[in-house]
């Protein structure tokens, strides 16, 4: 069973920084690209970055070029999105996917999503 778990958002002052947390189980990183996602209200959901075994991406979005990293803890079964130097224009639902390649059950899988709301 593939899970996905999200944490680490919430209200932070512009210019401050998040590391969001994405959990997961029943599936080996060497088989699948994780991907986190973000969702501004009133806007269509966008690709931030995504990593595998042979390396990561975060430039699909042009406003956050320079502002996040991605990384994966082999340790913790867990990916991370580094975010800093927040703006409001940043509020939006970020939520992590794992594309998995192989094993039992290959597939697309989605977290519930955790909210970043940047505001003063």
């Amino acid at each position: 069973q593939v899970q996905l778990v999200e944490s680490g958002g919430g209200l932070v002052q512009p210019g401050g920084s998040l590391r969001l947390s994405c959990a997961t189980s029943g599936f080996a990183f060497g088989d699948t690209e994780m991907k986190w996602y973000r969702q501004i209200p009133g806007k269509e959901r966008e690709l931030v970055a995504s990593i595998t075994d042979r390396g990561s991406w975060e430039d699909y979005v042009d406003s956050l070029k320079g502002r996040v990293t991605i990384s994966w803890d082999n340790a913790k079964n867990t990916a991370y999105l580094q975010m800093n130097n927040l703006t409001p224009e940043d509020t939006a639902t970020y939520t992590c996917a794992a594309v998995v390649m192989g094993g039992r059950h290959p597939g697309k899988y989605w977290g519930q999503g955790t909210q970043v709301t940047a505001s003063s």
